[in-house]
């Protein structure tokens, strides 16, 4: 399914873990604002190629990238490889992450390094990779890092996930600090936005009962804040919008 794209002017947008979920919203919003979407996806290629059939049928333009971000030398190949097919990229939406429950008391060595590698260690070196491109072509460029609300109202049984996003959270505001100001780089945090799949019917509504909008939100909600971000607030870096319905604030 690739395509050879001539223009080198084009938006491109690169969004990890983009074949399910919230990333998936988030590339299918960014190509109908007219990016170009480089999906990259580690192990759900269906999704990844679903996605990019979507986004071409809509008028789009959008390839799909292989990659297991927790080795860097993986992540040098997936830029290269995006640059060369796609063009140069000006966004970049680290929404990639794993997310699955685990006592305290049980989280094993092999839980953790899994978790902070693909949540924190991949969004630190990609981001490295990709901003000294864009610091070389003396183009602006962004970064945008998807977070979590819970990293302020933390819950039980997920403490490796939460510790990587509190870690994420930091480190927006150090590339912040570190890349300006030829690059922004902002943070969005959803909420109760997409809820895992293992959730009790109970569950949901207690999560839903905690907002101050008392409802749930939408992949789209997340997908919106990213637009805004990349598009909209050029004034704006080092800062997280909280996608939340006021849950954090409660």
């Amino acid at each position: 399914m690739r395509q050879r794209y001539t223009n080198r002017d084009i938006r491109v947008a690169l969004v990890t873990g983009a074949g399910r979920r919230v990333g998936r919203i988030i590339a299918l919003r960014l190509a109908a604002a007219g990016y170009a979407v480089a999906s990259h996806y580690r192990s759900s290629g269906r999704e990844a190629v679903d996605l990019v059939r979507e986004i071409r049928m809509r008028g789009g333009r959008a390839e799909a990238f292989q990659a297991d971000l927790t080795q860097v030398s993986e992540i040098r190949r997936l830029t290269r490889s995006v640059e060369k097919r796609l063009g140069p990229v000006r966004l970049l939406v680290n929404s990639a992450s794993v997310f699955f429950p685990r006592p305290f008391s049980s989280v094993s060595e092999r839980d953790w390094d899994r978790t902070i590698d693909a949540n924190l260690k991949s969004v630190f070196f990609l981001s490295q990779e990709v901003s000294r491109r864009m610091i070389r072509r003396a183009a602006a460029g962004v970064i945008i890092n998807i977070e979590d609300a819970a990293v302020r109202r933390p819950y039980r049984n997920h403490a490796p996930y939460l510790v990587s996003k509190a870690g994420v959270a930091m480190l927006t505001r150090v590339l912040a600090m570190e890349l300006g100001p030829r690059v922004r780089v902002c943070g969005v945090a959803p909420g109760p936005v997409l809820l895992p799949e293992g959730y009790s019917a109970a569950a949901r509504r207690k999560a839903v009962h905690h907002t101050l909008l008392k409802r749930g939100g939408s992949p789209e909600d997340v997908a919106a804040a990213v637009l805004f971000l990349a598009d909209r607030a050029p004034y704006t870096t080092g800062t997280t919008v909280f996608v939340d319905g006021g849950r954090s604030a409660a």
